[in-house]
């Protein structure tokens, strides 16, 4: 309900008092409570719930509180409500915190203190605890779950937060609950049973048109019905739209409103009005909403009375939800309610009522509920046992309405198991008493019915994924009641359990042999089977069977009755299948087998065997318990029948050899699918490992031979080891050399594996670190993928944090990438190539990876298993199977083809594995001497290796074998591992050789001596490959010197190509030729008459699509550079300035000093000829129109194209256009000084604009300048005087350039003011201008930030880029008129020159001074224009201009930075008397002069002078950049260093500029002192001095992402106090965090869309126009996702900068490790904005994940 919450107890305002009489009628104790409830309740309710289509909430509420709540309340409580609420609230503190979780608000579970993974804390409890600084974990919850913080039973340590200590709240200890008193408990009895009658009979009425008898009154009834439609999960939102759409003919919007509220709250009145007119509608909305696939929505007619009845209840409910929060009394008066039962009636009490109705509740009622009984059964517990004991009495009919219905799991009642079932005590208690565990089997049998075959097997075939995923809850359940092992063990608690476990078996029963497979032979299957439902089963089951298993091990009673119930279910389904064949008798080596005939090839097979996998398991328990010797009591030694046991997980490793043989790929993907699960680290604890240790159990228990030749026999391949002549088919030769070595493999597994506690004297800790050690043997691992390849017990926990240390050191991660673990050497020699969870890749990839590493340690690459740990007593009979006659025959035989060169009947695998065994053998032998007496010691490996045979003369032994095998070419691979085997055997048959076990010492020397023999022997074979190795060392370094003298050779012969090459890759400022060198007098200064030479270099460069070279002539076809102009705010200084999203009226000549939103132009620096481009772009249209259903990721009718070398994206060509030479003849320079002063070159232009300005005005009357001779200089000027300093005619640019030229100017012009492309508009040669300034200022920013020097350290593509960038900017002017250039001009002196002022010019504190500087220098040279012939200044003109316009914009620069900058500071200093802080102390007095006293002179001079130099770099930079790619003149060396001073000594050097700034207001004070007047006058200027206004301090902050918390819980702990400002409900939202300013926003949601342009916008995206223009950068707090957007269409996903302590990200919070924020990843994303790249991120991310295409980024 949307108004649940507002006006609950407590709720101050808004509450009108009831009337007199009507309170009287409360009060009289006479009148029977109830009836007179009702009919309060009769008459009210229906009137104030009038409204439903429309309804006024806050009407409602103030008319619920006034006539029925108020009243209630204070009759209830004996005062005003308000007061005892209050007084109540002081009070009362709970130790339960009791917070109910939302869906997606953040949990967090702490690993060292948690009882299980389900105990969780809130934000609050957490931040508030001491688990903070424990092992934690961070989830988002997915709705319904409670929070533990008080409960004692949920933590080992530390139950309680801060908060909810007793006393915490002030209150004493003792006294922390207040008991009400006796009236108003009295009372609540006699309130509370009333309520909840009158609530629970509401919620679960079925009458449509009826209302209950009291609550009718006598009145006529009105014919008023409501067509209300209920929420379900299988129609889509769009879905119902269309249906109510198309059923009630209503608008988009208001069914997209009905929708959501039907979605938030579960039902909505979508229409009122006669019954039949809703009937009618009713009939509608099922007709267009039912097709074939969905069956129709829930639609009902109600009576409008019946409505408003039923939200009334629910507002009953959210009250007593409040009530319950504020007494212990109230709780425990409402749970005796709830429980007591109508006596004699037999139907359950009102609780059970509303849990068994709870299916066909709607959303909003069950939210109501579900927290009503977390308010109240949960936070007593007490109430909370009595409440499990109702629950699990209608567990079966729970379940079942759960599973039937179509509502998440988190809005069922049946979601509440885990609060009970995972409570110690009470779980112990609901064994007991309840029978839980037999509860919940027979509910999935009773669920599972219509999955069972003929056989009462399941059978999956055709199953709904749904029901099984809500049959997979009761699983959870089973899982939830066996969390926690019991400690003490009671008579009863051991019947109950059994009896459960027995249950169980059932279940398993009916698992065992489940879905048997056939081999398909001849054709392929048509249809793959359903598999997936068996295996998710299985997965389902893994953790309950272990947790059965680790229970029963408890108590040794228990697991030796669970042992036997366990072993008859297996005998029960073991007999069933194998009785009808008569068995049959299979010989070898003499020795006998008699079995029934089975082939896995012909016969049923099954993967699934659960019960004969339980059995391993508890007998592994057994063996490690030491109660096996106890098991004859139980299960006789008839009854035991070993080899029926061993005979199904026989069948299902022959049936994974099989499948690995390629026998069975006629039945297509399911079965592999299978077999990679069966293997998998999901499953492989309770089917695989447990089928090994079963194979293990025989092998102990049977004869060994016999056991061997069962194996043979399985396996298929008895014929292969009798001397039958072999078949001529390759493919069936080829399947029995695979089955041989899947045979070895799994007889390698039974003697070697014997990591498992039970199998051998190891604990868990043992087996985790071999895990690792293999894991990583194969390559370093991420933590998170070895997690993921460890298996996980029943609280999700790997155990991997308490021994990684143990055997391996982590290695931190760098930018990218993650950290990583590495072995620790000593842990090298546990390395096992035949581990048995490797997979064959990680097999072959572990022995390249150590055979390599031995080799570079120059040691033989024969790789032993290490010796393994001693079998338990129960398994020690197993090493016998290793020197059996079977075993000794199978390795001669596998030998002997080897040696006799039988190729196709053996391969080096096979050699592997037996060499393998052999060395099994022998280690097992050495050890036994070791232990033993050699007289004591039975295992005769040696001796039966080195026997003969057979008694043939041509007979031989394994080790004469293994002497003839290291001759064989084909093994040279195993010749170390023969070496070390021949020399175990040596070592063994001297321990056997020496009788007596004091001679140790010698029979270690005569090991020793035997070594040397065996070391010389291996020594002279390493000579040998040392020999080899460094004549090959030799040849590699001969054949590379020939190869250099060849390289030599043509880089002489074509050396003029070879220089050209170098110069094409952008060698920067490259030194000119000697000759030119010496004729002219070098010199490193930009402007003036001293200005340097330019250095132009011979551009020859090569187009990427053609791969022709060209070299860039004016007059050449149009080379361009791929590049891509873009609006940015990254240096804006005020990001709460409201952008234009259209520049249709803007008028951007002018910039302001905040630098709101610049345009950006970034280049590649692919080269390209125009033409080839052109080609290019055209192809890349054509081929999208034969393409439109591709979505593509650019954007082609806007000019986008993604460059082709590179892929980045471009939405447009620069041109390059060659630097013109320039020299200045120092003569004519000197000459030209004497002449043209500041003030003459003033007047000059003054006369030249004025000219102009009568031309143009002739016939037109416009808004020129009023051009006063303020007695600047004699009136003698002339109009051309301008031309008498030197001219020259102006460039002449190809057709094909000027018509680049264009193309470049209007993509600026498009893209920067967001407008249709128009080259004939004014505002072009602007955006040029401005595009030049505002990118070199990011580049000096960038610069800066990274604290790299000026020159020399741009990337390639930054110094292409700039340099075209500057020289298009200028060439650009000769594509527009010269009239307009000139008037541009005229605009921008007005603000230097006070004389060309117009009215639209802006102050002094109102522009970007460095832009008026590019935007001067550019359009300066149209002054020279004439109208019969094209003229450009001369060398000497243009250095003159240059510096003239320098030096103006500098001094009206240094007078913005002294207004707006220099502030009396706190700690002045006065020692400071240097020249510039008096030349600085003179200017502020002139200031003040001219500011009628406003600036104040009292600023100490060196503070204004510090003011001026620190807030002056960013500008010198800046114009040092400019004008270096504007002339070509060399910067000095100074500025390719990192250093303050002398950097601002080389830019005053460079810009010609005095180091003391103020000596510049001294040269030219005649000039400059009317024009200072002028600027500080401006009122603009007095107003920011008066303080009535502010400008911009100097230098500007530089922009930086946001400061993020270190601790990434700040930063979720940020997020739960978010609240949407547009969301009224307390639904949990998706905040995300703007990082350009820190906004949080209410991301992928309804409420906080917005409409732009007639566009519906998310709340990102339209934030982002304004913050971003259009591009930002976004982190999702609660999915740790950082989201990068531009523009509506486009965005990406990007790691987070928050790293765990093992340097990974982890998206989605999924592993949920605490995470801190990585410094240099944030910087990375910082430099990702600064660059300009995000826009290029978006358009890989999108290229390499295409997944993305189907997400709405304009709704994000």
């Amino acid at each position: 309900m949307a108004d649940g919450g507002d006006g609950g107890p407590g709720a101050a305002g808004g509450r009108v008092p009831a009337q007199p009489q009507e309170r009287a009628l409360w009060c009289d104790e006479r009148f029977d409570f109830q009836a007179t409830f009702l009919q309060c309740l009769a008459k009210h309710v229906p009137n104030i719930y009038s409204a439903e289509m429309d309804p006024l909430l806050e009407k409602q509420e103030e008319m619920v509180q006034a006539a029925i709540l108020y009243p209630l309340e204070r009759y209830l409580f004996g005062e005003d409500p308000d007061t005892f609420l209050e007084k109540l609230q002081q009070s009362e503190t709970s130790q339960l915190c009791g917070k109910v979780f939302k869906g997606g608000e953040t949990t967090y579970s702490c690993r060292d203190c948690a009882v299980d993974p389900t105990c969780v804390l809130c934000m609050d409890c957490f931040q508030n605890s001491i688990h903070k600084n424990h092992r934690y974990k961070m989830h988002s919850s997915t709705g319904g779950g409670f929070c533990d913080c008080g409960d004692t039973e949920a933590w080992k340590a530390g139950p309680v937060c801060t908060k909810h200590e007793p006393g915490a709240s002030g209150s004493p200890k003792e006294n922390s609950e207040c008991q009400l008193n006796e009236e108003v408990m009295e009372h609540s009895r006699r309130v509370f049973p009333s309520v909840i009658k009158y609530m629970v009979d509401m919620l679960i009425w079925e009458e449509e048109k009826e209302l209950p008898p009291e609550l009718t009154i006598s009145r006529e009834k009105v014919d008023s019905y409501y067509c209300v439609l209920f929420n379900d999960e299988h129609h889509s939102y769009d879905h119902v739209i269309y249906s109510l759409q198309r059923a009630l003919g209503c608008e988009l919007g208001e069914a997209q409103l009905h929708t959501t509220a039907i979605d938030k709250e579960g039902r909505r009145a979508v229409k009122a009005g006669r019954y039949a007119s809703c009937q009618e509608a009713k009939e509608e909305i099922k007709r267009h909403s039912e097709n074939v696939s969905q069956r129709p929505l829930h639609v009902e007619v109600l009576h409008a009375d019946v409505m408003a009845h039923q939200k009334f209840a629910l507002r009953l409910g959210s009250w007593l939800n409040k009530l319950m929060s504020y007494s212990r009394d109230f709780r425990q008066i409402f749970c005796q309610v709830c429980l007591k039962e109508e006596t004699g009636s037999g139907k359950p009490c009102s609780i059970s009522k509303l849990m068994l109705w709870d299916a066909k509740l709607h959303k909003g009622a069950r939210k109501v509920l579900h927290e009503l009984i977390f308010s109240s059964f949960f936070m007593e517990m007490e109430y909370k046992k009595h409440f499990a004991v109702e629950f699990v009495k209608y567990y079966k009919a729970l379940q079942k309405e759960y599973i039937s219905d179509d509502h998440d799991r988190v809005l069922s009642v049946t979601a509440l198991s885990v609060q009970m079932f995972t409570v110690p005590t009470l779980a112990r208690h609901l064994i007991e008493e309840q029978s839980v565990i037999t509860t919940i089997t027979e509910t999935l049998l009773e669920v599972l019915p219509e999955y069972l075959d003929k056989n009462d097997k399941f059978n999956f075939q055709g199953y709904s994924l749904d029901k099984l995923n809500r049959v997979y809850a009761v699983i959870y359940d089973l899982r939830y009641v066996l969390i926690s092992k019991p400690t003490v063990w009671t008579d009863r608690l051991r019947e109950r359990f059994l009896e459960g476990f027995v249950s169980f078996l059932r279940i398993l029963t009916c698992m065992q042999g489940m879905e048997e497979i056939k081999r398909q032979i001849g054709q392929h299957i048509e249809v793959d089977p359903d598999w997936e439902a068996a295996i998710a089963i299985q997965m389902q089951l893994k953790n309950i069977l272990l947790m059965f298993q680790e229970w029963c091990a408890c108590d040794e009673e228990l697991l030796l009755r669970a042992y036997k119930e366990c072993h008859k279910s297996v005998m029960r389904c073991s007999t069933n299948s194998s009785r009808l064949r008569e068995k049959t008798a299979f010989h070898l080596c003499g020795h006998t087998l008699e079995s029934r005939p089975y082939r896995v090839s012909l016969d049923p097979v099954s993967i699934h065997l659960p019960l004969s996998r339980t059995l391993a398991g508890l007998h592994v328990r057994l063996s490690k318990t030491g109660r096996i010797s106890r098991l004859h009591e139980f299960v006789s030694p008839e009854e035991f029948q070993v080899d029926l046991l061993v005979e199904y997980p026989l069948r299902c490793l022959v049936l994974v050899a099989q499948v690995a043989a390629e026998m069975w790929r006629r039945n297509g993907l399911s079965l592999i699918s299978q077999v990679f699960y069966y293997q998998d680290v999901k499953c492989r604890e309770e089917m695989y490992d447990k089928d090994i240790i079963m194979l293990q159990i025989g092998a102990s228990l049977m004869d060994p031979n016999h056991f061997l030749l069962l194996i043979l026999q399985r396996y298929e391949l008895a014929d292969a080891f009798r001397r039958i002549k072999p078949t001529k088919d390759q493919e069936l030769i080829k399947q029995c050399n695979v089955l041989i070595e899947e045979m070895l493999q799994i007889l390698i597994y039974v003697v070697g594996e014997r990591y498992v506690p039970g199998v051998s004297n190891v604990t868990k800790e043992d087996v985790i670190m071999r895990e690792i050690i293999h894991l990583l043997c194969i390559e370093p691992m991420a933590h998170s993928a070895i997690t993921k390849s460890l298996p996980e017990n029943e609280n999700n926990e790997t155990g991997l944090e308490n021994v990684i240390d143990k055997v391996a050191t982590f290695k931190k991660p760098g930018v990218s990438g993650h950290g990583v673990y590495e072995l620790k050497d000593e842990c090298l020699k546990e390395f096992n190539m035949f581990f048995y969870h490797y997979t064959k890749t990680q097999h072959s990839k572990a022995e390249h990876t150590q055979k390599k590493r031995r080799k570079q340690e120059n040691r033989d690459e024969a790789l032993p298993p290490p010796p393994p740990p001693d079998f338990c007593p129960a398994f020690s009979n197993v090493v016998r199977l290793l020197n059996c006659d079977v075993m000794m025959h199978i390795l001669r035989t596998i030998l002997q083809r080897a040696v006799e060169l039988e190729t196709h009947l053996w391969t080096e695998a096979m050699i592997q594995m037996v060499l393998h065994l052999l060395s099994l053998g022998l280690l097992e032998e050495k050890q036994q001497l070791q232990k033993s007496p050699e007289e004591e010691v039975t295992f005769d490996f040696y001796h039966k290796a080195s026997r003969m045979g057979s008694s043939a003369l041509n007979a031989v032994n394994i080790l004469m074998l293994l002497e003839k095998l290291k001759r064989i070419p084909q093994l040279e691979a195993q010749k170390d591992m023969i070496n070390w085997i021949l020399q175990m055997f040596d070592t063994v048959k001297r321990m056997r050789e020496k009788s007596s076990l004091t001679t140790v010492a010698a029979t270690s020397v005569s090991e020793a001596t035997k070594g040397d023999e065996t070391q010389s022997t291996q020594d002279k074979e390493k000579a040998e490959r040392k020999r080899k190795a460094e004549a090959a060392r030799l040849h590699r370094q001969k054949i590379m010197a020939q190869m250099s003298a060849l390289q030599r050779n043509f880089i002489e012969t074509h050396k003029l190509l070879y220089e050209n090459t170098l110069e094409a890759q952008g060698k920067e400022d490259a030194i000119m030729e000697e000759e030119s060198m010496s004729s002219i007098d070098y010199s490193r200064i930009a402007l003036g008459p001293k200005r340097g030479p330019s250095v132009v270099e011979k551009e020859v460069l090569t187009c990427i699509l053609c791969q022709e070279e060209q070299e860039v002539k004016l007059e050449s076809a149009a080379m361009v550079l791929s590049a891509c102009v873009q609006k940015s705010t990254a240096l804006t200084q005020n990001r709460s300035r409201i952008l234009e999203l259209s520049g249709d009226t803007l008028d951007p000549l002018f910039m302001h000093p905040d630098l709101p939103c610049g345009t950006h132009t970034g280049s590649c620096g692919h080269v390209m000829h125009a033409a080839c481009w052109q080609k290019y772009f055209e192809a890349m249209q054509l081929n999208f129109r034969q393409r439109l259903h591709v979505e593509q990721i650019f954007d082609l009718e806007n000019g986008e194209y993604l460059c082709p070398l590179c892929k980045s994206l471009c939405n447009t060509v620069i041109p390059i256009v060659p630097l013109q030479a320039q020299k200045i003849n120092s003569e004519d320079a000197e000459a030209v000084a004497q002449i043209l002063s500041l003030a003459r070159w003033l007047e000059i232009i003054l006369v030249r604009i004025s000219g102009y300005s009568v031309k143009n005005a002739k016939g037109e009357k416009q808004n020129a300048p009023a051009f006063v001779n303020k007695g600047l200089g004699s009136s003698a000027l002339e109009f051309n005087s301008i031309l008498s300093f030197g001219v020259q005619s102006s460039a002449k640019y190809s057709s094909s350039i000027k018509e680049m030229l264009i193309l470049f100017a209007t993509t600026i012009y498009r893209v920067g003011l967001k407008v249709a492309p128009n080259e004939a508009d004014y505002r072009i040669p602007m955006m040029t201008w401005s595009t030049c300034a505002f990118t070199i200022q990011c580049i000096e920013n960038l610069l800066e930030t990274e604290g790299k020097p000026l020159f020399g350290s741009l990337q390639n593509r930054q110094h292409s880029g700039l340099k075209a960038l500057v020289q298009f900017a200028a060439a650009q002017r000769t594509t527009s008129p010269q009239v307009l250039i000139q008037k541009h001009l005229i605009r921008l002196l007005g603000v230097l020159l006070p004389n060309f002022k117009m009215e639209d010019t802006p102050s002094l504190l109102e522009v970007d001074m460095f832009h008026v500087l590019v935007g001067t220098v550019l359009s300066f040279p149209s002054l020279y224009w004439e109208d019969a012939v094209d003229l450009q200044p001369s060398s000497i003109s243009s250095a003159y201009n240059h510096l003239y316009l320098f030096h103006l914009t500098t001094l009206a620069h240094i007078t913005q930075i002294v207004i707006s900058s220099a502030k009396e500071s706190p700690t002045a200093r006065s020692h400071d008397n240097s020249e510039e802080a008096c030349s600085a102390q003179s200017f502020c007095r002139e200031v003040c002069q001219y500011t009628s006293g406003c600036f104040s002179q009292d600023i100490p001079g060196w503070l204004v002078w510090d003011c001026v130099k620190k807030g002056i770099m960013p500008y010198l930079r800046c114009a040092a950049l400019f004008f270096h790619y504007l002339l070509g003149v060399s910067p000095p060396e100074e500025l390719q260093q990192v250093s303050e001073e002398g950097q601002f000594k080389a830019l005053c050097s460079y810009l010609s500029l005095p180091t003391n700034l103020f000596l510049l207001f001294q040269e030219y004070w005649d000039t400059v002192n009317p024009l200072l007047q002028r600027w500080c006058a401006d009122p603009v200027v007095l107003s920011c001095l008066k303080g009535k206004s502010i400008a911009i301090r100097y230098p500007r902050k530089r922009n930086s992402l946001i400061e993020l918390p270190e601790d990434y819980s700040c930063l979720l702990n940020q997020a739960s106090q978010f609240r949407c400002p547009r969301s009224s409900d307390d639904e949990q939202k998706h905040p995300v965090l703007c990082l350009f300013c820190g906004a949080m926003l209410c991301s992928q949601n309804t409420c906080c869309q917005e409409l732009v342009n007639g566009e519906e916008l998310g709340a990102c995206t339209s934030h982002a126009l304004q913050c971003g223009a259009g591009v930002c950068m976004f982190l999702k707090i609660r999915e740790c996702k950082v989201v990068l957007i531009e523009g509506k269409t486009r965005g990406c996903l990007y790691p987070a900068p928050y790293l765990d302590e093992y340097g990974e990200t982890d998206p989605g919070l999924k592993r949920g490790n605490p995470l801190h924020l990585c410094r240099e990843r944030y910087r990375k994303l910082h430099l990702l904005w600064q660059q300009h790249c995000i826009i290029e991120e978006i358009a890989r991310s999108q290229e390499t994940n295409q997944i993305f295409f189907g997400f709405n980024w304009q709704l994000l």
